[in-house]
């Protein structure tokens, strides 16, 4: 299997000044108390007007962000093609409620895809539906339209709208789009509503891909019968697999409101899946119907992605299959991957310092609870350091 552990190859990309922030950052995210301790205090800074943003910006957001608009991720877009290494402009402002809000994210949203037509170093767009729509609404139609008043249901399909607008720019610029995944009590309309933009713009490729997080014990049932019905319907199915991102909330609510988690009993489970999914997607019968991008940050699983595709004697540069991590984390994976021949492309999230603020502590949270992952990160960027001062 492909080895991660060369870290000239993960770094090569990166100045000394980049490394020596990325351990600075990896060091503090070892923490859970300086995680905690920092996000407070920036939260105190920022709501008392303190200028703080130069800080953030040259450190948490360089790590994890291209920039604060689409023309300052450029730098960022350019680096990482260098080393055959794609991005995915992800705009990253959350927590919006109003209309005018949203109706300013979709021409956002869309403004990526523009920039990404005809550009191989921009290969996919992605959106999250929350970034488009009332939270509230979501859950209220999620397990449908039934008894709900005439103005959500105006609400609802002006949602429906901008999503299949933004579609609809993707299919006419043939950008692939992905919508992302999100909580489970909203994700059925968000199934729904991607299935439909399915029906409209995959007839030829996969242009929407779904996103299906592998942490839910459902979704591998889920996958094979989404599957079915692409293949009942003639569309090609687009994929993004991943193993998910609410795993603490989603087991607290359950257990808040007394019904089932939907989460897997552990992460060994959780990983068969995940590993079970990309097998069953790479069976030839399934290989013609659909596309996939693999989002993961976990080595193993990307080294069998790997295998299977030498195994089956799939070309490393059909495009229908793609490795994708997130800026600023699993370089070794990334680089290494790209430097192998496969198509590979990160996550770029960007906006002003201040939106992108609970992205950037999702991070650090993640960072500081994902088993393993700081250690390694850290590990190899000691590893780096170390192997330049002896070059």
């Amino acid at each position: 299997m492909i080895s991660f552990n060369n870290t000239e190859i993960a770094f090569k990309h990166k100045s000394n000044k980049d490394l020596k922030r990325a351990h600075f950052l990896f060091s503090v995210m070892a923490s859970p108390f300086l995680v905690k301790s920092g996000k407070g205090l920036t939260r105190f800074g920022l709501n008392i007007g303190l200028p703080i943003k130069g800080m953030i910006k040259a450190t948490i957001f360089e790590q994890f962000c291209g920039g604060e608009t689409i023309e300052e991720c450029s730098h960022t877009i350019e680096t990482m093609w260098k080393h055959h290494v794609g991005t995915i402009l992800d705009y990253s402002v959350e927590g919006k409620t109003s209309a005018e809000d949203f109706e300013a994210t979709t021409k956002e949203i869309i403004a990526t895809i523009h920039k990404a037509k005809g550009n191989p170093a921009i290969p996919f767009a992605v959106f999250k539906v929350t970034g488009i729509a009332r939270f509230d609404l979501l859950e209220m139609t999620n397990s449908g339209l039934d008894g709900i008043s005439e103005a959500d249901l105006k609400e609802y399909h002006d949602t429906v709208e901008r999503v299949d607008r933004i579609c609809k720019e993707a299919f006419e610029a043939s950008v692939p789009v992905f919508i992302d995944a999100e909580e489970t009590w909203i994700q059925d309309v968000i199934d729904r509503v991607c299935h439909e933009m399915m029906l409209k713009y995959n007839k030829e490729q996969a242009i929407v891909f779904n996103t299906v997080q592998m942490y839910r014990h459902d979704r591998l049932a889920f996958l094979k019968n989404s599957i079915a019905w692409a293949k009942a319907e003639g569309v090609q199915y687009g994929v993004k697999l991943v193993r998910g991102a609410y795993m603490e909330k989603e087991r607290n609510r359950a257990t808040e409101k007394g019904y089932p988690s939907p989460i897997q009993p552990d992460k060994a489970t959780c990983d068969a899946d995940y590993d079970h999914a990309l097998e069953f997607l790479l069976e030839p019968e399934n290989r013609v119907q659909m596309a996939l991008c693999a989002g993961s940050h976990n080595e193993h699983s990307s080294a069998y992605l790997a295998e299977l595709i030498e195994k089956k004697g799939i070309d490393k540069t059909d495009q229908r299959i793609y490795f994708a991590q997130l800026l600023g984390m699993s370089d070794h994976i990334s680089y290494t991957l790209a430097s192998q021949g496969y198509n590979v492309a990160k996550y770029v999230p960007y906006g002003p310092v201040k939106e992108v603020i609970p992205y950037l502590f999702r991070r650090a949270d993640e960072n500081t609870s994902v088993k393993g992952q700081t250690g390694r990160e850290l590990k190899l960027i000691k590893e780096e350091i170390k192997r330049r001062k002896g070059a």
